[in-house]
């Protein structure tokens, strides 16, 4: 596996699973793989479980671990072609990124949208550019589209805490006082609709994600018709993704507080596992009451991360 981006990339999912239960059985089986091997974590943006637990998976693999925070430390970098460089910005990433690659065997880039400008950030022009020229495997540790390490993550939380075969799975909106990037939604929409789910989204009119990543999933937009029977609550904000409002692209349209996951939300459900891929706002996203129940999986989620990101690793060491 040379790139990490979207679910079709791990391959056949059942097979993906038992490898990530393989591994959590025992950590550190594949670590002979990673041995004299470097894997580069470099952050564009703030992290605190994505950094933790992929460098966790690193070491679970043998690999030596250099991280590199973009902001804070090294130079800053211009990523758009064509500038004169005559302001803060010391060197080009055309140049930093091959240079990066030296120093490596394997790279793993979070870079956030921008909500500058739609296509920039569906195109993942930053992402894009580490696999074109760092000549090396990347992953993506979440990007202006997508998180693929938390909705594999996911999945395996799911899979574990499943009590039947095909369980109703529910992604939700909820309210936020900031805007929120669609990578979280985009993904885990894209991953539960090629697991054997029962899957519905729900959210206000305007905040439609990308027909590419929602698919054929059911979009409900009364919140507690969505919640009836549920097995999975899955809440996360998100911003205006523009698609049915392109001018409101990255912006917040709605706070309704409606929205926020309560005991009476949950009441209507399967009495549903709560999940959130953190950090969260509480009483905002969710309540005290409910993220704090022992239906509440946000910390074996939260664990799970360490898992995801070893599969990954393993695949990409096995490529080398």
């Amino acid at each position: 596996m040379r790139v990490f981006q979207h679910v079709q990339d791990i391959g056949d999912l059942s097979l993906a699973l038992k490898e990530a239960f393989e591994i959590k059985n025992d950590r550190f089986k594949y670590q002979y793989l990673g041995k004299n091997k470097t894997c580069m974590l470099i952050f564009f943006n703030n992290s605190l479980r994505t950094r933790l637990s992929t460098q966790k998976a690193a070491m679970n693999l043998g690999m030596n671990v250099i991280v590199l925070d973009v902001n804070q430390g090294a130079w800053k970098l211009e990523t758009e072609r064509g500038v004169i460089m005559d302001g803060d910005k010391s060197e080009h990433l055309l140049e930093a990124i091959p240079v990066m690659g030296c120093y490596c065997d394997i790279i793993g880039v979070r870079s956030f949208a921008r909500f500058e400008n739609r296509n920039d950030d569906y195109e993942e022009k930053i992402l894009n550019q580490f696999i074109k020229y760092s000549g090396r495997p990347v992953f993506f540790m979440e990007s202006a589209t997508v998180h693929p390490l938390q909705s594999f993550a996911d999945l395996i939380t799911i899979e574990e805490y499943k009590r039947n075969a095909r369980p109703k799975v529910v992604l939700s909106w909820a309210p936020h006082p900031k805007a929120l990037p669609q990578a979280v939604p985009n993904s885990f929409a894209q991953w539960m609709n090629a697991a054997d789910v029962d899957f519905v989204v729900t959210h206000p009119e305007g905040y439609e994600l990308d027909p590419k990543f929602v698919g054929d999933a059911k979009v409900e937009y009364d919140q507690m018709k969505a919640f009836e029977g549920a097995d999975f609550i899955y809440a996360k904000n998100w911003s205006c993704p523009g698609v049915t409002r392109p001018d409101d692209y990255g912006k917040v349209i709605s706070k309704d507080m409606s929205w926020t996951v309560d005991t009476k939300h949950m009441a209507v459900t399967n009495n549903a596992f709560f999940m959130h891929c953190l950090p969260v706002r509480r009483n905002m996203i969710v309540t005290d009451d409910v993220i704090e129940a022992p239906t509440s999986l946000v910390i074996p989620e939260a664990a799970n991360r360490e898992i995801s990101a070893t599969v990954v690793l393993k695949r990409m060491l096995e490529s080398l």
